[in-house]
């Protein structure tokens, strides 16, 4: 495993090295599941749905801003698994404008249910990749979001978890590292690797 470290001093000036570096060190399949809280969105209107409320301007920016975080840190998603509501949709659009999100899938229930169901989306859809890493984006909702990602993250970098200690604000990326592919992710298996957000990138 790269040391926190080395991991710092290299991720930004090229993270297609760290990558390689944890798959030879675990000889074989690295993956990494990327849990995305939708960005901010405005007030529901009178007559309007939680369902459809839409991102408001700095939620429009904001999804742009993680789009571009994502792609110089190489942050790159076989798959991408939705909440259906229009929010989360949206924070969608403004990553696909600036990175690559992989196939996309929509899925109601990211919506409407917790924690749990989030994990066995993850496991049903997190098969070993074509030919590398497995790697899988859910873009999703809080409760669920946060509580996933703690419950995942047996240890981590130090300061990724000082941050998400602090709470998984609109538009918060939490990056944990599996060995093997997801399909086994489990309480407690996985690394912390990074949190990050529009403001702390």
């Amino acid at each position: 495993m790269v040391p926190a470290i080395v991991r710092q001093a290299f991720l930004m000036a090229n993270p297609a090295i760290v990558l390689a570096l944890d798959a030879d060190t675990n000889g074989g399949l690295v993956s990494r599941l990327y849990l995305l809280r939708h960005a901010k969105a405005g007030w529901a209107l009178p007559g309007v749905r939680d369902f459809d409320r839409p991102l408001d301007a700095s939620g429009v920016a904001d999804a742009e801003m993680m789009g571009t975080l994502m792609r110089i840190r190489n942050y790159t998603p076989d798959l991408t698994l939705c909440s259906n509501a229009k929010r989360a949709r949206q924070t969608l659009e403004g990553l696909a404008g600036h990175t690559d999100t992989g196939r996309v899938l929509f899925l109601d229930t990211l919506y409407s249910e917790d924690a749990a169901a989030y994990l066995a989306a993850v496991r049903d859809n997190g098969g070993p990749g074509s030919g590398g890493p497995d790697s899988l984006l859910v873009i999703g909702h809080n409760p669920m979001t946060e509580d996933l990602a703690l419950a995942l993250s047996g240890d981590g970098d130090e300061a990724a978890r000082g941050l998400l200690n602090h709470g998984f604000p609109t538009s918060g990326l939490a990056v944990v590292r599996f060995p093997g592919n997801l399909a086994h992710a489990a309480q407690g298996a996985g690394y912390l690797e990074a949190f990050m957000t529009p403001t702390e990138p």
